[in-house]
């Protein structure tokens, strides 16, 4: 299976005191490159977390976030610790008391205080291992969405293999009838130039330019490396270097074709060929 370095996948889970929630988002990099964003109390998990995704990705900069959401938290559920409340206004008043000059506590910093609207800690002797469950399933669904971008990326590839070879097929047989034509004009071109040089020299010389701008040879590697791009995104797996290595040979191949071409048909050929490796390059980019 092909897949993609971009994927997003989020999940929640009720644990004793309130909810968690594992989010996984990537995008296309050169290496595995992992950031974690998890809440204070669960930064144990970290470890495991890496060591989870590294199992099974192998290519992406991805971005893991951790919270939990306390069920006092829900608008539902809402109610104020009135003997929190009682100590905050004490303490309130003893500071001032010694600090006049001191702003008073606002509604704002009572309300956001830890523990306001009750017992928010968490549980982390239950929540460890809900975490790295809740990680697993996300993960799933994850590596779920990057295959199904990378079955689109790869088709959009495959496509363009094909339109490849359609133009080389139309191409190929017009090689031979450009290269003549254009050898016998310069045959004609060299007798009037050169009158005293005998045909058989002139001959000679035509067929060492011909060798020269013949890209029968270009033309076949070409259509070796699609053949290896096909093999490639069969076999599946982490193929995103190959693919990307296999772009610079083609691209190569269409450079070699236009610049040894002296016919119009074939130098029109390696300007499309080169569109095309240009479109798959970009697909290329994002496969794992």
């Amino acid at each position: 299976m092909i897949y993609s370095m971009t994927g997003y996948a989020a999940r929640t889970r009720a644990v004793k005191g309130g909810a968690l929630h594992v989010e996984l988002k990537s995008v296309n990099s050169r290496y595995l490159d992992c950031h974690f964003r998890v809440c204070d109390e669960l930064r144990i998990v970290e470890p495991q977390l890496r060591e989870l995704i590294g199992a099974r990705l192998g290519r992406g900069k991805l971005e893991c976030r951790v919270s939990f959401t306390p069920a006092t938290a829900q608008a539902e559920q809402l109610s104020v610790n009135a003997g929190l409340l009682e100590r905050l206004s004490g303490f309130d008043a003893q500071i001032r008391n010694v600090l006049p000059l001191a702003a008073p506590l606002t509604v704002n910093d009572v309300l956001r205080w830890p523990g306001i609207f009750g017992d928010d800690s968490i549980d982390v002797e239950t929540a460890v291992p809900a975490c790295l469950a809740l990680a697993g399933e996300s993960l799933d669904d994850f590596m779920a969405s990057r295959a199904r971008e990378g079955e689109k990326l790869a088709g959009v590839i495959l496509e363009r293999v094909a339109r490849m070879r359609a133009l080389a097929r139309d191409v190929e047989p017009r090689i031979p009838a450009a290269q003549a034509a254009f050898n016998e004009r310069l045959r004609q071109r060299l007798l009037d130039a050169v009158q005293v040089v005998d045909d058989e020299r002139i001959r000679q010389e035509v067929a060492v330019f011909a060798a020269r701008i013949d890209v029968a040879e270009e033309l076949a590697r070409l259509l070796t490396h699609l053949d290896e791009v096909e093999r490639v995104l069969r076999a599946g797996g982490a193929s995103g270097k190959r693919l990307d290595f296999l772009m610079q040979e083609l691209n190569r191949e269409a450079n070699t074709l236009g610049s040894k071409s002296l016919v119009a048909e074939i130098s029109q050929a390696a300007i499309e060929f080169k569109l095309l490796i240009e479109q798959m390059r970009e697909q290329v980019q994002n496969l794992e």
